[in-house]
């Protein structure tokens, strides 16, 4: 199983007999569960409020229980309990003695509001029927990072620790004002100002064809220099990494060609569902468009890029001015959001920094559809309120969404256990330990090399201070 397994893995993680080794002393106490030695095909399935769930504790149950919050799902595909990302994963940690727990959520989309709901109500159900845990953490991975983040925010006597992975950890409300600066900036330099990119239709089959018609547009500019570079403008706008799959190599630092044709990759193929679709979804939950650019200066926002040199670079060779592109974004009308639709979203979710527990992240470098940005806005928040020493943060050096192999998943999860067991994280998250570690743990974990880096992601375009919306 090599590069393609790992991106068909990680595909199944968003939609919804080895041991692992370490240097992890595993918890010795047993505790009676009458749940015990139900796994696999025995797992405990059933229904909570509308919320499919599932558990499994195994006979050796170490006491610890792993909560696991899946991925999005789009309106109207089948709900799936899973309680762990992988297989792999989940079969090593069952040998360990955790037992493993996740529910579906009651419902489909940005579900953030009906997963807090269902994810403490299985946990309520497991202490009622499977024993009370001695520790319970909390791990998902993208929608489940933030709803992973969500649960440790508003209920933090319930956990003692979390493990976040390819997390939407800037908080929803400043997610979708930077998705919107690279949405706009496509409607005004490549569609025309005729997309509706906020509030969407409701009629799928309309809905349907404005997608039609921006991946139309989209395709017909990546056909010239001067499309080319307008894209790597929208795409600076969202800090979209120039490196969409890890079968390549991620290109130079100064091939911006390749660059480039990766983030129309990105935006064609991922991005755009999610601006059409899943942004549809949010808004109608949240009763309105919840994003703005009222006040945004995007002249500030291309020099505060990741991407900055490659769009300067590609407007040049394409012989486009690019000033005169900003001042046509600077002018056009601007958007204004709806303020109970971002109150919603930002009480489904924001983050106020606060942790009373060890919390380990982990992100790609290449993560186009999550940027790993994401990651700066969380440390940030967290350091303005003075609990940095609970937070670690871990990157892989590899292209697409939570392309994790199990053994860099394994190794992460250890090093937090380490983390809750000893009260030090010394140098327990250094890239060169942590791929160590993963290595050891040999096949068939390590379906790709692993590849924990030392990485600092560049600051998130659109912070946003919730408390101004009490102002």
């Amino acid at each position: 199983m090599k590069l393609r397994a790992l991106l068909v893995l990680t595909m199944l993680v968003l939609v919804g007999g080895v041991t692992a080794t370490s240097r992890v002393a595993q918890a010795a106490t047993a505790t009676t569960s009458s749940c015990a030695n139900h796994t696999g095909a025995n797992a405990l399935t059933g229904s909570i409020d509308g919320a499919l769930y599932k558990i499994e504790v195994p006979a050796n149950w170490n006491g610890t229980l792993v909560l696991y919050s899946h991925g999005y799902v789009f309106p109207g595909s089948p709900q799936v309990a899973t309680d762990v990302g992988d297989q792999l994963t989940g079969g090593a940690l069952l040998n360990q003695g955790y037992a493993l727990a996740g529910s579906s959520y009651s419902a489909e989309g940005w579900a953030l509001q009906q997963a807090f709901h269902d994810q403490i109500a299985l946990l309520d159900f497991f202490d009622a029927n499977c024993g009370q845990p001695t520790r319970t953490i909390a791990w998902g991975h993208s929608l489940g990072g933030i709803i992973t983040a969500g649960l440790i925010q508003l209920f933090p006597d319930r956990f003692n620790g979390a493990l976040p992975m390819c997390g939407v950890l800037s908080g929803g409300v400043v997610t979708c004002n930077q998705a919107l600066d690279g949405a706009f900036a496509f409607d005004v330099l490549l569609a025309g100002n005729s997309l509706p990119i906020v509030n969407l239709p409701t009629n799928p089959a309309t809905l349907n064809a404005a997608f039609n018609q921006a991946e139309v547009a989209l395709a017909t500019a990546q056909q010239t220099a001067q499309g080319r570079a307008r894209i790597a403008l929208l795409a600076a706008l969202g800090d979209i990494p120039g490196w969409f799959s890890s079968s390549s190599p991620e290109p130079a630092a100064d091939d911006f060609t390749s660059q480039e044709q990766n983030q129309y990759l990105w935006e064609s193929r991922v991005d755009f569902l999610f601006a059409f679709f899943a942004r549809a979804e949010l808004e109608a939950r949240a009763g309105g468009n919840p994003s703005w650019n009222t006040d945004v200066n995007y002249y500030v926002q291309l020099a505060k890029s990741a991407d900055t040199r490659e769009v300067e670079n590609l407007y040049k060779q394409a012989g486009l001015n690019l000033a005169q592109d900003l001042n046509t974004l600077n002018a056009a009308p601007r958007i204004s959001a709806n303020p109970g639709a971002v109150n919603y979203l930002n009480q489904f979710i924001s983050f106020n920094g606060q942790l009373n527990f060890p919390v380990l992240t982990m992100h790609t470098t290449g993560d186009g559809l999550v940027v790993p940005e994401n990651e700066q806005a969380y440390k940030s928040v967290v350091s303005s309120t003075g609990d940095s020493n609970l937070l670690r943060q871990i990157f892989v050096h590899r292209a697409g969404h939570c392309t994790f192999t199990p053994a860099e998943t394994l190794a992460a999860f250890q090093t937090l256990i380490n983390r809750m067991n000893t009260g030090e994280w010394g140098d327990s998250t250094d890239p060169t330990l942590l791929n160590q570690e993963a290595a050891a743990l040999g096949q068939p974990f390590n379906v790709a090399p692993p590849a924990f880096i030392h990485f600092e992601p560049s600051v998130f375009l659109r912070p946003f201070d919730s408390r101004n919306l009490n102002d």
